[in-house]
């Protein structure tokens, strides 16, 4: 592809090479550069790309962009010839729920016999084929080469995570989405945003750049789901398990091993729990009939699908004691967890073993620790990825969020293994002891070194000692 067709309309300037010369890559990577390729300048959120220009020289980059972060997105859909119009392509955004709307996607289109292409922030899929993801939504580089992937391997549909800082540092610019789904908004990504009001503006924005032939797919339980669509120029698109809506569904039975679901009108069966998956099935649902789906065949797909690794995932153990992994680290993500953890089981103990993430929004630590002695038994406070923070100092801010009542039931263990030892062996007969915050994360991050670290196996091997 020649220089000048990569540049097309982006608004990236030339600096070395010439316009009808042929480019055989783009990256935006100095270290990456092979011959033949543009090296894309830009000037990012914590360095300046522009600096890099003369490494990148001296790799053998044949091109020279400089580009905003716009520019460089679109450069890189005009290099992999514009994949997402040649996708169905489907993005979520909202604080909780994204993966697993995503990831329940791409499995219920699989089964309904598509081929599939799936950006999450556990994993993305091209086809069958797995790849490992790095952030919620992906650089546009990268999201642009596996979509290109997706079409020359057949795929017909595409689900991804759409994050707001995502769309705030233009990472889905130049993306054709067919659909945007709204979930929800709630306390997340502060540290970043600054304030509410600017992280829901993100959210929007979303929103407000699809195209006339879109559907924006909205909850109108959320108090944000109207405002999220008041500017778009997509067909419009509700949901609700409340209000009268385009689509409706509400809870007829639920336990541990899944719920009965009434979903417009009609009867369906769900391993997953919890109001807030009530609502991530009716999404799913929602989507896969905008996308064409039959109902019907949509909600026998959605029978038979699985939850998302590491959101609420049951492991049993010696003593009728039951761990459960969940990805929960918002205030409004572990307060639905242990509430549907409250309601599947109101007569056993329920232990909430939990941490927060260092460098990251601080203002939500108190906050997680007064829902986590709200609505469970017994806390225990550890450390999740602590990062350059040190752990007692995190432990400290979350202690805050108590009063003296649940200082009492609270323990605080900085080591998570050990925490979840101590959890695990002294609840009582019976219990629920909820594992908040890692998911499906098989590391943990202490200053800049990235350990393994998997609560299944921590779990498994507590519960063999046990015996």
């Amino acid at each position: 592809m020649t220089l000048k067709e990569i540049i097309g309309e982006s608004g990236a300037v030339l600096l070395e090479g010439q316009p009808q010369q042929d480019i055989t890559g783009i990256t935006c990577d100095s270290r990456k550069v092979r011959e033949g390729w543009a090296f894309l300048a830009v000037k990012g959120f914590a360095t300046d790309g522009h600096a890099f220009i003369p490494a990148a020289k001296a790799a053998g980059a044949s091109a020279i962009l400089s580009c905003d972060r716009r520019a460089l997105a679109l450069c890189a859909a005009n290099f992999y010839g514009n994949p997402s119009r040649k996708l169905k392509l489907a993005g979520i955004t909202g604080t909780n729920g994204k993966t697993t709307t995503v990831t329940l996607l791409y499995r219920l289109f699989t089964a309904l016999g598509y081929k599939c292409g799936l950006l999450s922030t556990i994993a993305n899929y091209v086809g069958e084929e797995r790849f490992e993801a790095v952030n919620t939504t992906s650089d546009p580089i990268t999201i642009n080469s596996l979509m290109a992937s997706m079409v020359e391997k057949g795929c017909e549909y595409c689900f991804m995570e759409v994050s707001s800082i995502g769309v705030e540092q233009e990472r889905v610019a130049g993306l054709d989405f067919n659909v945007g789904i709204f979930s929800n908004l709630t306390h997340d990504h502060l540290d970043y945003h600054k304030t509410f009001a600017e992280y829901l503006r993100c959210k929007k924005l979303f929103f407000d750049n699809l195209g006339k032939n879109a559907v924006a797919i909205t909850n109108i339980d959320d108090r944000n789901g109207r405002v999220m669509v008041q500017n778009t120029k997509a067909r419009i698109v509700t949901y609700s398990c409340r209000a009268v809506a385009d689509h409706k569904c509400r809870i007829l039975e639920e336990g541990f091993e899944g719920m009965l679901l009434k979903i417009d009108g009609k009867e369906c069966w769900t391993r997953l729990i919890g109001l807030h998956n009530a609502y991530n099935i009716l999404a799913i649902y929602s989507t896969a009939i905008e996308m064409g789906a039959e109902p019907e065949q949509a909600l026998v797909a959605i029978s038979t699908l699985e939850s998302a690794p590491g959101r609420l995932e049951a492991i049993n153990g010696p003593r009728g004691v039951c761990a459960v992994i969940d990805y929960a680290h918002t205030p409004d993500a572990l307060e639905n967890v242990l509430k549907t953890l409250r309601e599947i089981a109101p007569k056993r103990q329920l232990i909430c073993l939990f941490g927060c993430g260092g460098d990251r929004d601080r203002t939500k630590r108190p906050e997680m620790a007064a829902i986590a002695q709200k609505c469970a038994d017994r806390l225990v406070i550890t450390s999740d990825n602590s990062r350059t923070e040190k752990t007692a100092d995190i432990i400290a801010e979350i202690k805050t969020g108590l009063d003296a009542e649940g200082r009492k039931k609270a323990i605080c263990i900085e080591d998570r293994e050990e925490a979840i030892r101590a959890a695990l062996t002294t609840a009582a007969d019976n219990a629920t002891v909820l594992l908040a915050g890692k998911g499906h994360e098989d590391y943990q991050i202490i200053g800049t070194e990235k350990r393994h670290f998997d609560e299944h196996e921590i779990v498994r091997a507590v519960f063999k000692d046990m015996e």
